[in-house]
């Protein structure tokens, strides 16, 4: 029988608690039960298969010295190890100047090819929404933009996005067909784009579909 998520959660947490004081044992067991997930998370940002394996022993170097900052009354342990992992790959692809991927990459599917209705949607040359997310400065502009979007849609960039959750995952958490959860995420992902770039001063191209309720999911 499959371990119900709040028993994992206790799991993790408690490695964690362990792993801070030094206990390599529970250090083992953490990685174990995470690295396929956080090595999952590191591919959707940098696509070269080696530099994310080397990433993966960086990030988890890191998660035996932070330990002991995790706090399970602020977040869940998968989704704080997350964060470790995605700051950290995105920070590789800053120092080493190299372009963030687009929006293709990170709403790749399972079989790894990008959804080419968005692709032809987005101009090239222009920064994606996720791009935009990374860039944003102003926090209240970016929980704005997030507080316009649907309760399913929001649902599906919290997973998706902050949590590392492939498209099928977030449909099997949500209950919903892949289809669908596919095109919550690309509608709020769109819609981010645009507010984004309106806090920012920029022209985003073509109408706003946040402005436009028969472009939201019912």
């Amino acid at each position: 029988m499959p371990q119900a998520p709040a028993d994992r959660s206790a799991e993790l947490a408690a490695w964690l608690s362990r792993t801070a004081l030094g206990d390599r044992a529970a250090f083992a067991a953490l990685y174990r039960a995470t690295s396929a997930h956080l090595f999952g998370v590191i591919l959707r940002i940098n696509r070269d298969r080696s530099q994310a394996e080397e990433l993966l022993q960086d990030i988890y170097v890191n998660i035996w010295r932070a330990a002991g900052s995790f706090d399970a009354a602020r977040a869940q342990p998968m989704t704080w190890l997350v964060s470790i992992a995605r700051n950290r790959a995105i920070d590789s692809l800053r120092r080493a100047k190299s372009d963030v991927k687009t929006v293709s990459s990170h709403l790749a599917g399972d079989d790894g090819e990008a959804d080419d209705d968005l692709v032809e949607q987005l101009p090239s040359g222009e920064a994606g929404p996720l791009q935009l997310l990374e860039q944003a400065a102003d926090a209240r502009a970016l929980a704005h933009c997030v507080q316009q979007l649907s309760a399913e849609q929001q649902q599906c960039v919290a997973l998706a996005y902050y949590q590392g959750l492939s498209h099928a995952e977030v449909a099997e958490h949500l209950v919903q067909p892949l289809g669908t959860v596919k095109s919550w995420v690309r509608r709020a992902l769109l819609a981010l784009k645009q507010c984004l770039a309106r806090a920012a001063g920029q022209a985003p191209s073509g109408g706003s579909l946040a402005a436009d309720p028969s472009a939201k999911e019912a």
